[in-house]
């Protein structure tokens, strides 16, 4: 089959978002009607990934839309992309879902609207808003399916109480890094928390890395992945996977990572019993849950001993697309253009600690991710590497193969040939 080449994007802004998992839980308002017809009913029906922060905007969108309740469920990206596809082609999906950009997983843009599940967005006010960068990876053959709200990085939050107890402070080369991680083991509170339980959070660690390992003496990588001219294999992508296994085998990362689920990695870094999380600014939100009165701040993971080299994962968001088949189509609408409203877009990003997708919006930026918006204001940051792959199936071989390497049961070769393998099948 031949492969279908994807758009190569402005680093800044571009590729999907990581998985902003969550644990799950179904909500709903009191009240409202059934099922109903493209716009009868008065009741939503939602699906989300945004655990932390979708709540507030329902519950902004259901103040703004008197007698309008919104029945949502909120749950893991892993759990989450395993049932949606199922829910879409059964026709009991939601009537909006969580939707990645691009094409690096099965809840992605492109997964979703190739078969014809998501309706065209094209015609709603924001659409030909977006910065053509998020737009390349919020459409699908020219046409809009994606509400991407925010920007998402992914670098090392420190939690400062933490870090001032240990009297240490964030490292900005590779060389820093191993003797941060040397210190904060020997004081007894390990740098990093890391849930490898769920698979997801594997690739996070190791995208940070390849960000300056790859991409730092070649942004264009994936023009030459594309054209058959470079492979994982055979470049610096074996560079940073050293480099994510040489860092547990320093003992960056607390015992048992293979044991440790995402919730679990949270409350390490929330309470102090480790440093930091090294996850996407979407933790945040998440951390300051736990731990309120707590400070959260994002810097980048360093990979090389030269500063000015370093570059973040930057991309777009898990969006919102509305089912093809959505039993209140018109409500299903109100609530994505709301999303994408300077006020649904601002409560968003403010919970979650992100960046507004669209300009103008008046946000005003976290000072949790300073740093992360100046890397994006120089240009120093590209795209979640999935988002430019031709398939969602390389993406889950990395998962399951970084859980293999961990549990000793394969190796940094072997993932990368398979992976190599995955990418040559093509779309």
């Amino acid at each position: 089959m031949k492969t279908r080449k994807l758009p190569v994007l402005v680093a800044a802004v571009t590729s999907v978002a990581v998985l902003a998992a969550c644990s799950g839980g179904t909500k709903a308002g009191s009240g409202g009607g059934g099922g109903g017809g493209g716009g009868g009913s008065r009741t939503l029906t939602l699906a989300s990934v945004d655990q932390g922060s979708v709540e507030d905007v329902v519950k902004a969108f259901e103040k703004a839309n008197p007698g309008v309740k919104v029945r949502y469920t909120t749950s893991g990206a892993d759990q989450y992309q395993q049932q949606i596809r199922t829910q879409l082609s059964s026709g009991t999906a939601p009537d909006v879902m969580s939707v990645w950009p691009g094409n690096g997983n099965p809840g992605a843009t492109y997964v979703l609207a190739g078969p014809g599940y998501l309706r065209d967005l094209s015609d709603q006010p924001w659409a030909a808003k977006m910065p053509d960068a998020i737009k390349s990876v919020a459409q699908y053959e020219g046409k809009t399916y994606n509400a991407i709200f925010g920007q998402n990085g992914i670098g090392a939050v420190y939690n400062q109480q933490a870090m001032a107890k240990a009297g240490l402070t964030p490292p900005d080369t590779w060389t820093k890094l191993l003797a941060f991680c040397k210190a904060a083991k020997a004081k007894g509170t390990p740098a990093f928390a890391l849930g490898n339980q769920d698979n997801w959070v594997t690739q996070l660690v190791l995208y940070a890395l390849v960000a300056t390992t790859v991409y730092g003496h070649d942004r264009d990588f994936d023009k030459k992945m594309q054209a058959g001219q470079v492979t994982f294999g055979q470049s610096p992508w074996t560079t940073a996977l050293d480099k994510y296994l040489t860092m547990e085998r320093t003992g960056c990362f607390q015992k048992s990572p293979l044991g440790t689920n995402y919730e679990a990695s949270q409350a390490l870094a929330a309470t102090g019993r480790t440093l930091g999380i090294v996850q996407g600014n979407w933790v945040i939100a998440l951390l300051k849950q736990k731990n309120p009165k707590g400070t959260f701040t994002l810097k980048a993971l360093p990979a090389t001993d030269t500063p000015s080299e370093t570059l973040i994962p930057a991309a777009a968001g898990a969006g919102y697309g509305v089912n093809a088949k959505a039993k209140n189509k018109d409500l299903a609408l109100k609530f994505v253009n709301f999303v994408m409203s300077p006020q649904g877009m601002n409560l968003f990003v403010k919970k979650q600690g992100g960046l507004p997708s669209l300009p103008d919006t008046g946000s005003v930026v976290d000072p949790s991710l300073a740093e992360l918006s100046k890397f994006v204001g120089s240009d120093r940051t590209v795209p979640f590497m999935d988002q430019l792959w031709p398939n969602a199936k390389v993406q889950q071989t990395m998962l399951s193969g970084l859980q293999e390497i961990f549990s000793g049961q394969s190796t940094p070769k072997k993932l990368l040939d398979e992976m190599d393998a995955d990418y040559k099948a093509g779309s």
